[in-house]
């Protein structure tokens, strides 16, 4: 039985010019989003030591978790986060209500959003905002995801620590978002080089 060739899925440069064919009068920007997990089971990473002495970490396996959810314009390197306690669709919705508030999206700038195929990102209660447009990538793709590189920076002031309390972990995670905002040029560095070709 043959089968119906699938036509081919557009590129993001399809898509932008296509919503700037739609939408003449405004900027059009591609962002890229993801969620990430953070909790008392400590982050361990390799560290220097001095030769023959083995470093010692301290762990403490608790299983309590928050979310960083971060947005990021490879283009220009900015972003924005949200720490938030679960992820569904709930707490999605809001966090894209927030980040099109943040950025101005409407009218006049149209966001075109890149984010994988969670449930929680597909479910039927989303709420997509005015200026917001999805465009959700394949099964099994974080090669393609921009915003899978800001977690090894967003870790770094957590790692190889052990918290009391998420309260603790929460106060040096927006620490270090607010960090992470003027650290444009790094983040395009980072994130631009991996901008998605779907």
């Amino acid at each position: 039985m043959n089968r119906r060739p699938k036509p081919p899925l557009k590129k993001l440069p399809e898509y932008k010019a296509e919503l700037e064919r739609c939408y003449r009068d405004a900027q059009v920007e591609i962002w890229s989003f993801d969620e990430h997990r953070l909790g008392l089971k400590p982050i361990i990473r390799k560290i220097w030591a001095p030769v023959g002495q083995r470093p010692i970490a301290e762990v403490d396996h608790r299983y309590e978790w928050t979310y960083l959810y971060g947005f990021v314009h490879p283009a220009t390197g900015d972003t924005e986060w949200f720490i938030l306690p679960r992820v569904n669709g709930e707490w999605f919705n809001q966090a894209l209500q927030s980040f099109a508030q943040q950025v101005g999206a409407g009218k006049h700038k149209q966001i075109l959003l890149v984010l994988d195929g969670a449930g929680w990102h597909t479910c039927k209660n989303r709420v997509v905002p005015p200026g917001i447009h999805l465009k959700i990538l394949p099964p099994y793709s974080p090669e393609l995801q921009p915003a899978e590189r800001l977690w090894r920076l967003a870790d770094e002031p957590l790692a190889n620590q052990c918290f009391e309390t998420l309260d603790d972990l929460e106060d040096v995670l927006e620490q270090r978002c607010r960090t992470l905002m003027t650290m444009q040029s790094d983040i395009k560095a980072l994130t631009i080089l991996y901008k998605p070709a779907l």
